[in-house]
């Protein structure tokens, strides 16, 4: 039952889930279902890292496009300030 959870918690990326799942992971397992889990703990280890990476370049991106904001941000005057 655990094995089927993880693996559903890694289709649907819930990291959520698989935070609560490695926090509880059965002492009795049988040879097959450790074998399963072993497969399935190092794609969420994959899913993860994809995940931080993602974000990563997602806060990158915020930041670029905060200090284009700024720059042109319409507080500043014109060089070419023809109000006399």
């Amino acid at each position: 039952m655990w094995v089927e959870k993880l693996k559903i918690a890694v289709v649907q990326k819930d990291t959520n889930l698989l935070d609560t799942l490695l926090d509880s992971i059965p002492e009795h397992l049988s040879k097959e279902e450790l074998d399963s889990a072993i497969v399935l703990i190092e794609q969420a280890k994959e899913m993860v890292q994809a995940l931080q990476d993602e974000t990563a370049s997602s806060m990158l991106q915020i930041q670029k496009n905060k200090e284009f904001l700024e720059s042109t941000a319409s507080g500043k005057q014109s060089q070419l300030d023809i109000t006399s």
